[in-house]
């Protein structure tokens, strides 16, 4: 052993990639490139440009071999995750800002790019949002091998392991994932990172089993050490008895067997027991992530966020470049739906828009359908083109952030002028295309019976919703124990949004994280929701839970919820249901 730790240590983390995994531990600290400062010389430009191409030139094609490397392995639909790595190694903003920084400032490529790069990175981590935040990774895996050929060095994949191990670390970049030798190694833990990080989706198309978001994991191993890694549940354990060995080999194979179960439904319909279809769709963030949705066997897309259109560019998308994106996604959708959103960030991400300013409290300030609101020819322009991918698919259109009336008629005045402009045009489009809005504020849910007579559906979008009714930051790690989906006041709400809902004839859904927890679920189908849209990698579980579930005891289970006070006991109320109706589902 590496060190004297006692048996069945026990650290928890989040299970991002199925499987267990035992062996020793190999600590890989992340080599941070040193990187040189020089003053240079106005006649040294053209050479440090020479050499800054030569490396763009260089990255490209190790990227490029990367990719053909991953789509021979697992298939091409995994080898997209570098299409991004690409995008930004060819980014003209990237490239023209370190050119400009280069003449200004007269230091080496190294440093310049490296600054802004940075700064690149910053603005990113600071939008809230999981997504965008994790890309901050792929920008700085794209940066380090750039910088890595400028200083002619290189990275060995961690080759130089000689026999099996789990690698622990601060962070791992999808190009370190994609590299690995699933030989030696059996799994992978990393102290960053979330599910939705391209290491994390690699990891799973790879077979690996891994674990993030274990803070400070790297400076309690040491390499040597053994571990038994659940990449199920997100334990890690350390130096594990014979007895724990045992039970994990139990519970391996009946997980293996689930896994096998939740695929032979993949393609069945989400009936529950007595007859009710519910519709069960998937959230995106990206095109790259639509081959993933039919894969998935949801019904099309439940949600597409479109910010990641906007974000770091000197200027909003065109129309053209936005209608290319939803085109694609109304295309592969075609025999379902898509929900496309409408921009839902704040103008203090939006540095080129005229006005805005930074604000002392953006998420209750100018974002999302006020920010569209008061910039009119930014939201004429996406609308134009969600009009316009209407014509290639069965597309709806949603808005966020609706808080009252006036500004749903609003931004539905500003539709009828976008589709006044494209007939004119000549441009086809759905006449009959949905409008829906999400319901994410209170004010929402309260006056639900007049929104619903002028959409066609709605959304719940509960990770505002609870934030907004609770006041509570979930991400601040003090009040986490406040952040509770299932408080009394939510499932009212909710209550109140599907009743107004289904008064007046329209469906209603759910797009947040309620609808991907499965011991939620016998409550969100008893309180009258028609649809939940998961994560695609949620779809195979909520599918098997839907189809285990009764509708009228779920309705029981959503009235006997509504009487009682305390958030964990309606908490405990609903898994005791659902551990009843599918308790396989709880072992895996």
């Amino acid at each position: 052993m590496g060190s004297s730790t006692p048996t069945d240590t026990t650290w928890q983390g989040w299970g991002v990639s199925p499987g267990i995994a035992e062996a020793e531990v190999a600590v890989h600290w992340k080599n941070e490139e040193e990187i040189p400062f020089r003053t240079i010389q106005t006649e040294d430009i053209p050479s440090e440009i020479a050499r800054f191409e030569a490396a763009l030139i260089a990255t490209r094609q190790e990227l490029l071999d990367i990719q053909q490397k991953i789509a021979e392995a697992i298939g091409i639909e995994d080898a997209s995750i570098f299409d991004a790595h690409l995008l930004v190694v060819e980014d003209r903003t990237l490239i023209d800002e370190a050119l400009r920084g280069l003449e200004r400032d007269l230091h080496n490529i190294e440093f310049v790019f490296h600054q802004v790069a940075e700064k690149y990175c910053h603005s990113l981590a600071n939008i809230d949002d999981p997504y965008l935040q994790e890309r901050v990774v792929d920008i700085e895996d794209v940066t380090r091998r750039v910088i890595r050929h400028l200083l002619g060095q290189s990275f060995d994949g961690f080759h130089h392991l000689d026999r099996p191990h789990i690698i622990i670390a601060n962070n791992l970049t999808p190009s370190d994932t994609a590299l690995i030798n699933r030989d030696l190694v059996r799994g992978f833990v990393t102290e960053q990172g979330s599910r939705t990080s391209h290491s994390a989706i690699m990891a799973r198309s790879l077979g690996i089993p891994a674990i993030v978001a274990l803070p400070g994991i790297c400076s309690k191993l040491t390499t040597g050490d053994h571990v038994l890694l659940d990449g199920y549940t997100g334990k890690l354990i350390a130096n594990p008895s014979e007895h724990t060995r045992v039970e994990y080999g139990q519970i391996e194979r009946q997980k293996i067997e689930i896994e096998h179960q939740l695929d032979s439904i993949r393609d069945t319909r989400s009936d529950t027991r007595d007859g009710r279809h519910i519709i069960l769709s998937a959230n995106i963030e990206m095109p790259e992530e639509l081959p993933s949705v039919a894969e998935s066997g949801a019904e099309g897309v439940g949600l597409f966020r479109t910010e990641f259109l906007f974000l770091n560019k000197e200027e909003a998308p065109t129309e053209e470049e936005q209608y290319k994106a939803y085109k694609l996604v109304a295309e592969k959708c075609a025999l379902h739906a898509a929900i496309i959103r409408t921009l839902d960030i704040g103008g203090d991400k939006l540095a080129h828009l005229p006005d805005m300013t930074l604000e002392p409290n953006p998420f209750l300030g100018c974002r999302a359908i006020r920010l569209c609101l008061y910039q009119p020819a930014l939201f004429k322009t996406q609308l134009r083109a969600i009009l316009r991918a209407s014509a290639h698919g069965r597309v709806r259109l949603m808005y966020p952030m609706i808080s009252c009336l006036d500004e749903l008629r609003r931004a539905n005045a500003l539709l009828s002028e976008c589709r006044e402009e494209l007939t004119n045009e000549g441009h086809a489009f759905d006449l009959a295309l949905e409008i829906g809005t999400m319901i994410e504020i209170p004010s929402a849910a309260l006056i639900a019976d007049h929104l619903a007579r002028e959409v066609n559906f709605f959304s719940i979008g509960t990770n505002d919703l609870v934030q907004y009714t609770l006041a509570v930051d979930r991400g601040n790690e003090r009040i986490t124990g406040l952040y509770q989906p299932a408080h009394p006041a939510v499932i009212r709400l909710i209550a109140t949004a599907a009743d107004a809902a289904h008064k007046n004839g329209i469906w209603i859904g759910v797009c947040g994280e309620m609808a991907g927890e499965i011991h939620l679920v016998p409550l969100l189908l008893g309180l009258g929701i028609d649809e939940l849209s998961v994560g695609t990698a949620s779809v195979p579980r909520v599918k098997k839970a839907v189809q285990s579930l009764d509708l009228q005891e779920c309705r029981q289970l959503a009235e006997q919820a509504q009487t009682m006070a305390n958030p964990s006991d309606i908490e405990q109320l609903c898994r005791d249901h659902a551990g009843q109706r599918y308790p396989e589902l709880f072992d895996c």
